[in-house]
């Protein structure tokens, strides 16, 4: 499979918001070169002309690349915060409302299903204020080229990327530690959850993963500590973030750190956010598929403990 050969973005020193100018002076105006005037006046009108030639032209400025900052980035944690806590909360009372009146709310929190509907609420008013954040504060029109969207070429070499990483990291797991059973298993009690945790693992999920790390904070850090380092760290609270799904059980979240490295490096190598969409959603959907054919369509999770 041939990778795209685009290469990586350049990492440039941080700009604060008074640093959107290049620095230096416009160049100086030309000389505009006059001729003899003739008899008949056409020299005259011929250095009118050099003159509004010699006009000087003011250089466009080139705006900082990304156009926000780790504030900006600091930001989008807090936001998603509290879209998180607001989706879940509205999933919880719609529930209530409408399918279970009776029901204390501690009660319904518990329900995968609605805690499910409230991440992907969640995940849409993050995507909202990533737009919003993008076109409106930071004046770049284009919200997919200002994150490096960047379509790959060979759509099917990354979806394949992704299903070889995942197998290779199955098969790496089981020389882990992996406990028998993880908070995240609760998710898979009836066909019904599993199915709404399958979807969401190969649409939303891996698309707002990526539109964060490698979309808005690995180029912050790129910027700020250079490309190594920004791999690290980008990967490392991306592992960080599944945490909790794994009970903090080292051998599994070594698994998902390495997945962010991968995903990452893909991202500096390509220049392209989409790529790793399209190898997070692999990932994610040859997992799901296993599970499927191994509890026969869902239909006898009781086999995942097995």
């Amino acid at each position: 499979m041939n990778l795209p050969q685009d290469s990586p973005e350049t990492p440039v020193p941080p700009l604060s918001s008074a640093d959107t100018a290049l620095e230096g002076r416009a160049s100086s105006p030309v000389q505009a070169e006059g001729s003899s005037a003739d008899a008949s006046g056409h020299g005259e009108s011929t250095n009118v002309s050099h003159l509004l030639e010699a006009q000087p032209t003011a250089l466009i400025p080139a705006p900082p690349d990304p156009a926000w900052n780790g504030w900006d980035v600091l930001r989008l944690v807090f936001i998603t915060i509290v879209a998180l806590f607001a989706g879940v909360f509205a999933a919880l009372f719609i529930s209530r409302w409408r399918f279970f009146p009776h029901t204390a709310l501690g009660e319904i929190a518990r329900i995968p299903l609605v805690v499910i509907a409230g991440q992907a609420l969640a995940y849409l008013l993050i995507l909202a204020y990533m737009y919003v954040l993008v076109t409106r504060e930071r004046g770049r029109s284009d919200f997919l080229a200002a994150i490096h969207w960047n379509w790959p070429s060979n759509i099917a070499g990354y979806l394949l990327l992704g299903f070889v990483l995942s197998l290779a990291l199955q098969g790496l797991a089981h020389f882990l530690p992996i406990p028998k059973e993880l908070p995240i298993d609760s998710f898979f009690r009836t066909p019904a959850e599993a199915w709404a945790l399958g979807i969401l693992s190969v649409t939303l999920a891996p698309l707002m993963e990526e539109l964060f790390f490698r979309g808005f904070l690995y180029p912050v850090l790129a910027r700020s500590v250079g490309l190594p380092v920004a791999v690290f760290l980008t990967a490392l609270p991306f592992a960080l973030l599944h945490g909790a799904q794994l009970g903090f059980a080292w051998g599994p979240v070594v698994v998902i750190f390495l997945v962010g490295m991968v995903l990452t490096m893909v991202r500096a190598k390509t220049n392209s956010v989409a790529a790793g969409v399209l190898i997070h959603m692999a990932y994610n959907g040859t997992i799901t598929v296993a599970m499927f054919a191994a509890t026969d369509g869902f239909r006898h999770l009781e086999k995942l403990n097995q």
